[in-house]
């Protein structure tokens, strides 16, 4: 009998007992792949922002407006590249529950600044600045819903009323927008901000953000603090800042991800890693004679405590890899419904091997210390132990 079927036969000596840690490892591990995975979602966005864009907002709070003619004053700003705005559009599709991640924009230069994230072919960006009621969507969200070009959609705003009163407006789909990379997220529809402007009953003649590229990453703080200052002592002072910084501080709207994964996993491994370790140290005590049989048999004490740690990660993986699997099930199951707020939900590589790294610190702390006693234990006293 080779040590590996020592380890396992000692883990499993106690079937219950090992059962009920197995499933306490497993919880553990499933929380931890969840709500890591939503913590990837929520940061994925600003991990991949450019370094040269900035996004400008009103002081107050991003939800409140700028007027359209700090635009063209922002343009002409030393040092950008380019510029575009957008507006929250707040739409969804037939059914509140439908949301849509939709955006009133500025065709001619959005797709100049987003032109390292989107391929959108050409005739289908002429179609789309050309025709006023038109739309373009995101490739994942014409899977979705099964839109084509031609199609005409009817979208409705949970925030805007059109001056006719309704709350709905009618797009024909002029393109479909592709990621350039996998990890683009392309779940959105974007129309004509000067459509959205002349029909919309209050906010005439106001955006919700600019986004402008710099020349270089270098010059960012310098482009900022001109733009703001040219807006000082205004009615709608504005922040600028990078893309980076501007995405975390959307997140930050939903609530610190990364504090609450923290706390979370943080809470049931410390509640784990006693029961875990003190469970050891008892299992390891009930053998105490047979520790004593083992080394008068000539096992080494570095070969025990190869074997108490071994089965300490052992049990870890046990319960870890299941758990591991069953979030990412939970996520596979969810990513649809929460495509649209959490597009990268996602057990990812990086998160299993990050769960596989804790499953073996959780065997190797809860282990090292039954392990070391293991290795301690003289032969006489062991053998003396009923």
């Amino acid at each position: 009998m080779n040590d590996f079927d020592l380890v396992r036969k000692n883990l499993f000596r106690r079937k219950l007992r090992a059962i009920l840690m197995i499933v306490s490892i497993l919880v553990a591990f499933m929380i931890f792949g969840v709500l890591a995975g939503f913590h990837r979602a929520f940061t994925a966005g600003t991990d991949r922002a450019a370094a040269d864009r900035l996004i400008t907002v009103n002081k107050i709070n991003f939800t409140q407006p700028l007027p359209i003619a700090y635009f063209n004053r922002v343009r002409a700003v030393d040092g950008v590249r380019q510029i575009t705005h957008a507006n929250w559009f707040g739409g969804y599709y037939q059914d509140p529950k439908n949301f849509l991640m939709s955006l009133a924009v500025e065709p001619a230069t959005y797709f100049d600044v987003y032109r390292s994230e989107f391929d959108i072919p050409p005739d289908q960006l002429k179609a789309f600045i050309q025709t006023r009621s038109s739309a373009v969507i995101g490739e994942k969200l014409a899977q979705k819903w099964g839109w084509k070009v031609g199609d005409r959609v009817p979208v409705a705003s949970s925030i805007f009323t059109q001056r006719s009163g309704g709350h709905t407006w009618d797009f024909t789909i002029a393109g479909i927008v592709k990621g350039k990379a996998e990890h683009v997220d392309t779940n959105f529809l974007l129309f004509q901000y000067a459509y959205f402007d002349e029909t919309r009953s209050f906010g005439k003649d106001t955006i919700g953000w600019m986004i402008l590229q710099t020349n270089s990453p270098e010059n960012n703080d310098r482009v900022a603090k001109t733009i703001d200052a040219m807006f000082v002592n205004s009615t709608a002072e504005t922040s600028t800042d990078t893309e980076k910084a501007f995405g975390k501080a959307f997140v930050a709207q939903f609530g610190n991800i990364a504090l609450i994964v923290f706390l979370v996993v943080g809470a049931a491994f410390v509640t784990i890693l006693m029961i875990v370790g003190n469970t050891m140290a008892l299992s390891i005590r009930e053998r105490t004679r047979e520790i004593g049989v083992l080394k008068t048999l000539g096992f080494s004490g570095p070969r025990i405590l190869r074997m108490v740690l071994g089965e300490s990660v052992l049990l870890a993986l046990l319960g870890g890899l299941p758990g591991l699997a069953i979030a990412a099930l939970i996520t596979i199951a969810l990513r649809t419904s929460l495509a649209n707020i959490a597009p990268a939900f996602a057990v990812s590589p990086d998160i299993a091997l990050q769960g596989i790294a804790l499953m073996i610190a959780l065997g190797l702390i809860t282990g090292i210390v039954p392990a070391l006693n293991a290795v301690r234990l003289k032969i006489a006293t062991a053998l003396g132990r009923g």
